[in-house]
């Protein structure tokens, strides 16, 4: 093999190693889901971080609130949480029975105590503080 190519070869196979383990360890970010009443259940029985999302898709303080949830979702602290989104017009039931008056309501819970609640909340600091109410940092 001509030595150009083992070169190339040896550079290939280090980049290929090194592609292969960079994901290990590193935290994945927290995903927004759509709510389902069993993936609910499950994320309050495992005691996990939840923040569950009222949205509707016409709401202007909903579309506000987006980024700075993904914003959150995407910090390694908050790798734990679990994100449900409730669309307000479709999920009458689960809007209920959250106690959710409006859309932009987003309520934090951790396991199945709730931490705290806002409404119409478009300030990422408070937001933050909701979220660290939920995953306990």
């Amino acid at each position: 093999m001509d030595r150009p190519f083992a070169v190339t070869w040896a550079m290939l196979g280090a980049l290929a190693a090194f592609l292969t383990l960079a994901p290990v360890g590193r935290a994945h970010a927290a995903e927004v889901r759509p709510y389902d009443a069993a993936s609910f259940k499950g994320a309050q029985a495992s005691g996990a971080p939840i923040l569950v999302e009222v949205t509707a898709p016409w709401c202007p303080t909903c579309r506000a609130q987006k980024p700075i949830l993904a914003a959150l979702a995407a910090q390694p602290e908050n790798t734990s949480l679990f994100i449900f989104a409730v669309d307000f017009d479709t999920q009458k039931a689960v809007v209920r029975e959250l106690g959710a008056q409006s859309q932009s309501t987003l309520v934090a819970f951790q396991g199945k105590t709730e931490t705290g609640r806002s409404v119409g909340d478009t300030n990422p600091a408070s937001i933050a503080a909701l979220v660290r109410s939920a995953v306990g940092k």
